[in-house]
């Protein structure tokens, strides 16, 4: 089959325009989470994803509508933990992360065990998005995405001196409470096209790919996106052709992606 007789593909169009939306979103918000070192915020949010994916299965509803309310109400509970008492960001997380996988387990347990539907938002299935799906995470991006844009500046000044941006009266906790949220929603967004297991992944590798080669914060990010978009459009083509899962082969590109640049750094 060529190249494009595969593009002719309606599912495959499907995959790459919401693969891709999802992947920028990641990219740039993964630039702040890394450099935040709040990286780890994504792996307990797509653990309480899991919960919540569980509980709108189980209600005969929709997932996506019960996961993006209850992950940001995740994200917001990580903060105020955080925040309000003597515990540390990655216990907090911890916890949450804890809470919202064995509600999932039992939710499973509860009926009869993890069905189809439930096992393909573990691993994620991005050849098998429906439409509504296509549309939700392009609006849900450019929501994403805009915001960013919007509090660009609030967030670039928190993400590398937040002392100092106390100072010139940006709301930090605001700002810490809105990145959280943004990344709930994001994490929500890249279940189907990595799942639920791998979703940390695409937040992180890119962005520190970018990391080890860019010299500037604008440009790292310019190449996360580069990287992320590369992961995902070749790890669908490769898994179709070749018969493998989509969501670890996505995860693998970026490692492969990863260890290149880490050789180019080296030898360069």
């Amino acid at each position: 089959m060529d190249i494009l007789h595969f593009l002719q593909y309606a599912f495959i169009q499907k995959a790459f325009l919401a693969g891709s939306f999802v992947a920028i979103t990641c990219a740039v918000l993964g630039m702040f989470l890394v450099l935040r070192k709040m990286s780890l915020i994504g792996d307990g949010l797509s653990h309480v994803s899991f919960g919540a994916i569980a509980l709108g299965i189980f209600f005969g509803l929709y997932p996506f509508y019960i996961a993006v309310p209850l992950v940001m109400i995740g994200a917001i509970l990580i903060i105020k933990i955080t925040e309000k008492t003597r515990i540390y960001g990655d216990a907090a997380i911890g916890i949450i992360s804890a809470v919202g996988i064995a509600g999932g387990v039992i939710l499973a347990s509860v009926s009869r065990g993890f069905n189809i539907d439930l096992f393909s938002y573990l691993f994620g299935n991005i050849l098998a998005i429906s439409t509504l799906e296509v549309i939700s995470s392009i609006i849900l991006s450019f929501i994403v995405l805009l915001t960013i844009r919007f509090f660009y500046w609030d967030l670039f000044s928190a993400t590398f001196d937040e002392e100092y941006a106390k100072t010139t009266g940006i709301r930090t906790s605001t700002i810490n409470t809105l990145l959280a949220l943004l990344t709930a929603i994001t994490v929500v967004l890249s279940i189907k096209v990595v799942g639920v297991m791998l979703v940390s992944a695409l937040l992180i590798i890119p962005a520190v790919t970018a990391l080890q080669i860019a010299k500037r914060f604008r440009s790292a990010m310019f190449y996360a996106i580069i990287y992320a978009l590369l992961s995902v459009l070749c790890g669908i083509t490769v898994s179709f052709f070749y018969d493998l899962p989509a969501g670890a082969t996505i995860v693998m590109i970026n490692a492969l992606l990863f260890g290149m640049t880490l050789l180019y750094k080296k030898i360069g």
